[in-house]
């Protein structure tokens, strides 16, 4: 088969990509901007261009797969529609290629890509195996696809853009957040969590639904009490069907079927103790990780457990999971500088990320620099991102990241910085950065968000190698 892909530098775009290639297939595609991720396509003999120029379609595509992020305004996308090529969502190719196979699924409007990669590594160590479309590059695999046609099993990250996760029909599935997001394409937060409900039901009853503490209705046992504080979030609860076995877990109460206590840190490694439903597993060790991903390695436990790993193998996973490029990605730890570099873009993430930089050095001066992501999200969420970052001793802020859309009239990062109520920040390009950095002398540096700020990334961590 000849497949063409529109986006195909995207993250779940280029798993796809890289899995039709593998399976010897002919694999080209279109791309805004070349990034380290189109190079390695380019090197693993996928064919790349990237100007919208419909002339530098190959000739004989059996099918174009596209993502919704490619604006339907583009010339080749436009060409190709009329051309009468079959076209395929993303999210579509991938509901065909995990039916058949027992799909574990992960959702959430944040943690989603962690769960997923610790699962699909923690099966990976094992002769149960899988395969895997993952939302990040793992550090382990060096890679977001992983292929193995003897399990059934077979680990993605369910994306709720566009509501692409209702593609998925799985046999595990896990939900991590529900906290609104993608309102430019729900419009309201209700719409959200019923896009949520439906993924939530769509899960074979012979498997289960793995639900982060808080998100279904029936974990919550002290309605009574406190009814007046509780409405609202009542309202936001998702009602599962009474056929699908539902397991809920967390990192903060000890209410749920999973949870984790005793966390502690000792030297940059997070300890703490696991409680199934059985038993509990003392002293599991997370390396270079963050408290965050406490709550991911409970609900990746919980999956695996089910999955039928033993209690050893689940140590020896979580303890050498490396993690995932541009997730709490620590780049430089030397005596006198730590460089971590994460994508969060929300402001709970941007929160969760600065919350764990605080816990695991408590005592040192920390330097962010955030790249705001969309004028939407930005006009949405200004008051948010501006409390997230206020834990931060100096911030920096640079341009909006324009993605998918136009510009909004008043919205823009100086509009952010003018409601910050500290001296120590800053409004810069990209390229003033590594100088700002160094001239601010920091303990930590973290860079956040999921534009292009990646770039930056190689010259900061030679900048403060250097140091």
């Amino acid at each position: 088969m000849n497949y063409y892909f529109l986006g195909i530098g995207g993250i779940g775009m280029s798993a796809l990509a890289r899995f039709f290639k593998l399976g010897g297939n002919t694999v080209s595609g279109y791309d805004r901007t070349p990034s380290p991720l189109t190079s390695q396509l380019e090197a693993e003999g996928i064919s790349i261009h990237y100007d919208d120029n419909p002339d530098l379609i190959p000739d004989g595509i059996d099918l174009v797969v596209y993502t919704p992020a490619v604006p339907k305004d583009t010339r080749e996308f436009q060409h190709l529609e009329q051309s009468g090529v079959p076209m395929k969502k993303r999210s579509q190719v991938l509901g065909e290629l995990t039916r058949g196979k027992k799909c574990i699924a992960v959702a959430g409007s944040h943690g989603k890509t962690t769960t997923s990669t610790m699962i699909a590594y923690l099966l990976s160590k094992t002769d149960i195996g899988c395969s895997a479309f993952l939302g990040g590059i793992s550090k382990n695999f060096d890679s977001n696809l992983l292929v193995n046609n003897e399990s059934p099993y077979v680990v993605v990250e369910a994306d709720e853009y566009d509501r692409s996760f209702l593609q998925l029909h799985p046999y595990y599935s896990v939900i991590t957040a529900t906290d609104p997001d993608h309102l430019d394409i729900y419009g309201t937060h209700e719409n959200l969590i019923q896009a949520f409900q439906q993924f939530a039901n769509q899960t074979n009853p012979e498997g289960a639904l793995f639900l982060k503490e808080g998100l279904a209705g029936h974990d919550h046992h002290h309605h009574d009490e406190d009814e007046g504080e509780d409405e609202h979030e009542h309202e936001h609860h998702l009602k599962i069907s009474e056929e699908i076995k539902c397991f809920s877990y967390s990192a903060r109460s000890i209410e749920p079927d999973f949870y984790a206590i005793n966390v502690r840190n000792y030297n940059g490694n997070i300890y703490f103790d696991l409680r199934t439903p059985d038993k509990v597993l003392y002293d599991i060790e997370l390396q270079n990780s963050c408290l965050y991903n406490v709550e991911n390695a409970v609900a990746a436990s919980a999956v695996a457990l089910a999955c039928g790993l033993d209690e050893y193998q689940l140590r020896y996973g979580l303890k050498t999971f490396a993690g995932i490029r541009r997730r709490f990605d620590v780049r430089v730890k030397t005596k006198d500088v730590v460089y971590i570099d994460d994508y969060a873009h929300h402001p709970k993430e941007i929160a969760a990320t600065i919350e764990s930089i605080k816990y695991l050095y408590p005592d040192k001066r920390i330097v962010g620099i955030f790249q705001p992501h969309l004028y939407t999200r930005t006009r949405d969420f200004a008051d948010q991102f501006v409390d997230a970052l206020k834990p931060l001793d100096e911030i920096i802020l640079m341009p909006i990241y324009p993605a998918r859309e136009k510009p909004i009239p008043g919205i823009s990062s100086g509009m952010l910085l003018r409601k910050m109520d500290t001296m120590n920040k800053y409004l810069c390009s990209a390229d003033q950065v590594p100088d700002l950095v160094e001239a601010l002398c920091p303990d930590v540096v973290v860079t956040l968000g999921a534009g292009d700020i990646d770039r930056l990334v190689p010259v900061l961590e030679q900048r403060l190698k250097e140091e």
